[in-house]
């Protein structure tokens, strides 16, 4: 059986709106959240993104009533990211209505919070977010990459992509795994908001490293880049933001072009 691919909205909001970037930068307003929640469940979206992109950087736990807020009009799962360091985070966002917590900067600090917060309920629960970017200081202990003639390796950031943690992208991941994480969020900060297309060397190794299902996230533009990242990856969902939030595209039309393309999504 054909497992089908998920395409996922994504809310990056920030002071209670939902915002686009660029390389996680140049930030603008693009809406209101539990309106383009609402709007992306009738759609038929298969799950929804919620992510407090200021959180972790501004020490602060997510905005909890606007988690809620969010929860009461769609129909779909929800998973909900920004500030989580602790298991009591986590709680918090569970108890609002989200399905799934996202981690990241919380995972990378303390990595034995992601067991625990699998411990408690369970892997399905459990995202681990991971923002990607190329860096070409070549260390001993990194995968290095070679494209155009040139090595690279994908180092991890945290606090929404501001500093750089020395960490292997796909070594970091495969760890996460090890530790409880039932699912990856894989953004590539190269990609995001560029419009031109997902990583796909990225998401291809994180992909064939795990087993565990991962997210593609950052640089889709249009329908044919989530083609391109189902049929050069096996990734199991993409998301996107821009292309959903200005109305380039609908889901539905989205997953409908997809079907047509041979790609196994639901309607």
């Amino acid at each position: 059986m054909t497992l089908t691919k998920r395409i996922i909205p994504c809310l990056d909001v920030k002071n209670g709106r939902v915002v686009k970037g660029l390389n996680f930068e140049s930030i603008k307003d693009a809406g209101d959240p539990v309106e383009l929640a609402a709007k992306y469940s009738n759609e038929g979206a298969d799950e929804l993104v919620f992510l407090d992109i200021t959180a972790s950087d501004e020490q602060r736990k997510t905005l909890k009533d606007l988690v809620r807020d969010v929860a009461s009009v769609i129909d779909i799962p929800f998973t909900v990211g920004g500030g989580v360091k602790s298991l009591d985070d986590a709680r918090n966002i569970l108890l609002n209505g989200a399905d799934k917590v996202g981690i990241n900067t919380g995972a990378i600090k303390n990595p034995t919070v992601i067991t625990e917060l699998m411990e408690l309920f369970g892997r399905q629960c459990i995202v681990v977010a991971i923002d990607a970017k190329r860096n070409y200081e070549i260390k001993d202990d990194v995968t290095i990459f070679s494209e155009n003639d040139e090595n690279f390796w994908f180092e991890v950031f945290i606090y929404g992509g501001k500093e750089g943690t020395g960490l292997d992208a796909v070594k970091w991941a495969k760890k996460a795994q090890s530790l409880g994480a039932g699912e990856i969020l894989l953004t590539s900060i190269d990609k995001d908001g560029t419009k031109d297309g997902y990583d796909v060397l990225l998401t291809s190794k994180i992909v064939d490293s795990l087993s565990i299902p991962v997210i593609a996230s950052g640089g889709c533009g249009k329908p044919d880049d989530m083609v391109e990242i189902f049929q050069k990856s096996n990734v199991d969902a993409a998301l996107a933001a821009s292309i959903f939030h200005y109305d380039t595209h609908g889901v539905t039309g989205v997953k409908k072009f997809l079907k047509g393309k041979k790609i196994p999504v639901r309607l």
